[in-house]
């Protein structure tokens, strides 16, 4: 496999947006001509071959396209430090699961500086010196590997169902003046009866992050993912890009799709008791035709430094959305707050003042 133009020689990386590598020097376009579909992995079939625990998977051997340096890493592809060419495999370890599915870059590095440059000047409570903070110093195309699980499930749920009705009492009600009296209302209340049975949903492309490096809760943020533009794992889509491998194991990133499964049941279980209120206290899933796949979704990681303090900003190269790190402004936030205990305070007064208006007469 190699990266070079077949015009000038030099390196060429993949163009975001399109199904082809471009020459930086002369821009000559080779299309990526990969037809083949995307293979997903039965994971009762993985699950029966003792697996190699990801920790003990040996490093990777990538070989630069460019100079011939070569380096052992656990990324999957980067770029040489050496000579800015495309480090690419030059070996697998085993037991490695390889790629099925790559999500390609549609952002180029220029919109994706825009998309930062237009979060950083929407943020609320931030420094007015942040908004001349125009580009980042530092940012880095990567794909980041993610589990996807697909699986049948039929779920039983024992549970209550609750219907609102409402009764007529008196209560003490606040004069406003330091004193009570009593008045008559229509107070609701719940009666709850038993519930219980069987809902059915099938799951496609429950999305996990494979890889630790990157923090979790931000990686979620990043979602949904535009998963129907995704391509068979070809190299040619990481020239120019570094691509971490991952490090979460299938079972658990099952485990953890499991738990986003288990939220969106419970959801049809309360639908389908339904009422005014729900309670799920059992709920018993089985799941069939469990399958999975190693997909690489491409996001810019971005990082600015703003006073003596650096922050890191991750741009969805799918999608646009952004989701990152940013300072706060004490004094916004402080003016914030005095503003609403003087909007309250004003509220109060006239409500006082209405109320021994209303006495008075």
């Amino acid at each position: 496999m190699t990266f070079s133009c077949t015009s000038c020689g030099a390196q060429m990386t993949y163009a975001p947006g399109t199904t082809a590598m471009r020459c930086p020097s002369c821009g000559t376009e080779q299309q990526i001509e990969s037809q083949l579909q995307i293979v997903e992995h039965s994971y009762d079939a993985w699950a029966a071959v003792p697996p190699k625990p990801v920790a003990l998977i040996g490093k990777q051997v990538l070989t630069c396209e460019g100079c011939g340096a070569t380096t052992e890493t656990d990324e999957y592809s980067d770029i040489c430090q050496f000579c800015g060419g495309a480090l690419v495999v030059a070996s697998e370890p085993d037991g490695l699961i390889v790629p099925e599915a790559v999500v390609p870059f549609a952002l180029n590095r220029t919109t994706a500086n825009m998309a930062y440059a237009a979060w950083v000047k929407s943020r609320w409570f931030a420094p007015n010196a942040l908004k001349a903070v125009g580009s980042t110093d530092a940012i880095k195309g990567t794909y980041v590997p993610h589990w996807t699980f697909d699986a049948k499930t039929q779920s039983d749920y024992v549970g209550e169902r609750g219907e609102h009705y409402y009764v007529t009492e008196t209560v003490p009600v606040s004069d406003g003046k330091g004193g009570t009296h009593m008045e008559t209302m229509e107070v609701m209340r719940t009666r709850w009866s038993p519930a219980s049975g069987h809902v059915a949903r099938d799951f496609d492309d429950v999305v996990v992050p494979a890889n630790r490096r990157l923090p979790i809760d931000r990686l979620d943020k990043m979602g949904p993912w535009n998963l129907t533009v995704a391509k068979h794992f070809d190299p040619h889509y990481l020239a120019g890009y570094a691509a971490l491998r991952y490090d979460l194991d299938p079972d658990a990133g099952l485990a953890v799709a499991k738990t986003q499964m288990q939220d969106v049941i419970t959801g049809d279980c309360r639908g389908d008791i339904g009422g005014d209120e729900q309670r799920v206290t059992q709920l018993s899933v089985q799941y069939t035709a469990l399958m999975f796949k190693l997909v690489l979704l491409p996001i810019w990681v971005a990082s600015y430094l703003y006073a003596g303090k650096r922050y890191q900003v991750m741009i969805n190269a799918n999608t646009g959305e952004v989701v990152g790190d940013r300072p706060y402004s004490k004094v916004k936030i402080a003016f914030a707050v005095l503003g609403a205990l003087i909007v309250i305070a004003a509220i109060v007064a006239i409500y006082l003042a209405a109320s021994s208006s209303g006495g008075s007469s």
